[in-house]
């Protein structure tokens, strides 16, 4: 059976454990925590180097980064639902995948580090905009792409929503002031009404 190493508290697990309950895939979760000790514990560490969650074994094969994760998963699971089998299809969901590592996820990291892991007093309120802003013009973004297509994909969800998942969750859970951006809205309410969503993401 499948593993998977990693929280269900983190944002990168969390992105991978909707993909397998929407693929219906058996799996076992392992808690680094419990298991190992720690993330940089010399057991974790001899299968991800990076010392970080996620990582799979799939029958001995193991595969760390999310996306990847999520990329192999379809493909290998879900090939023509989730992953295109048309090459220039597929490109363009990976486009996105590593569009949401690249650049979105650097604002909503930060984000997160500043309303729940920094002291209010050190936080200024000229930073805190400042960090808002640069993740708005990226949801921005999204929002256009959207704007003709129900997932980010097309017209049903697609590896590519999956990459996204925690994140949506997370900018429409901070306690900031944000733009109304219907597309992203409405996207996020249509992942909501999957029972696998709300099972791994959108309930906690």
């Amino acid at each position: 059976m499948l593993k998977i190493y990693g929280t269900k508290t983190s944002s990168n697990v969390q992105k991978v454990l909707w993909c397998l309950a929407e693929i219906g895939l058996p799996f076992e979760r392992l808690d680094v925590t419990e298991t190992f000790g720690a993330p940089k514990a010399p057991g974790y560490l001899a299968l991800n180097p990076n010392g970080l969650i996620p990582t799979i074994d799939d029958d001995g094969f193991i595969l760390w980064e999310s996306n990847v994760i999520i990329r192999y998963l379809c493909a290998t699971h879900a090939m023509g639902r989730f992953c295109p089998a048309d090459w220039k299809a597929r490109a363009d969901l990976e486009r996105w995948m590593d569009w949401q590592q690249t650049a979105l996820f650097g604002p909503m990291a930060a984000l997160f580090r500043d309303l729940l892991r920094t002291p209010r007093e050190a936080l200024t309120p000229e930073a805190l905009a400042a960090t808002t802003a640069s993740a708005v013009r990226l949801w921005t973004m999204l929002d256009n792409h959207l704007a003709t297509r129900a997932f980010v994909g097309g017209a049903s969800p697609s590896m590519a929503d999956f990459a996204f998942g925690n994140a949506v969750h997370r900018w429409y859970k901070f306690p900031i002031e944000r733009p109304d951006l219907k597309h992203v809205r409405a996207w996020y309410e249509r992942c909501l009404a999957r029972p696998a969503y709300m099972q791994t993401i959108g309930s906690r």
